[in-house]
């Protein structure tokens, strides 16, 4: 099974906290446009392409470092994306205030893992339960 360095990981999720950020402080919701996008690049390309990432790489540490599954990455990424395409669908018709809900989901999401807890783990591990059940049932 593939990892990914952690380093790698929390690059990410402060790019993402730092784009939400200044999409809220500027009240620009096409800086949420240019992070989908970043997000999605790097979803497709299995991070390769993820412009956090590629901007911190050289100033990070990976050896010894603790690891993600790419699986779990992936997942990560994808409810990422979800929350952004969600906010810019949302911002799109001129539901403002929803569109910025689902940026502070995204926010929270990613400033909290940046604390050491992650959501996004949470949610895939019911899921994978929910679907052991269902599959033994």
């Amino acid at each position: 099974m593939r990892e990914n360095p952690m380093p790698y990981i929390k690059a990410n999720q402060t790019g993402i906290v730092l784009f939400v950020l200044l999409a809220a402080a500027f009240q620009q919701p096409w800086v949420l446009a240019v992070l989908w996008l970043i997000q999605m690049t790097g979803l497709a390309t299995s991070g390769r392409w993820n412009l956090f990432v590629r901007i911190a790489k050289p100033f990070l540490r990976t050896d010894g470092r603790e690891t993600q599954a790419e699986e779990l990455t992936r997942f990560n990424n994808s409810l990422a994306v979800l929350f952004l395409t969600l906010s810019i669908l949302f911002f799109a018709v001129g539901w403002t205030v929803a569109g910025y809900v689902f940026a502070a989901f995204l926010f929270l999401a990613a400033g909290v893992a940046l604390l050491g807890y992650c959501v996004g783990c949470t949610i895939y591990f019911q899921y994978k339960q929910i679907r052991h059940k269902l599959k033994h049932s």
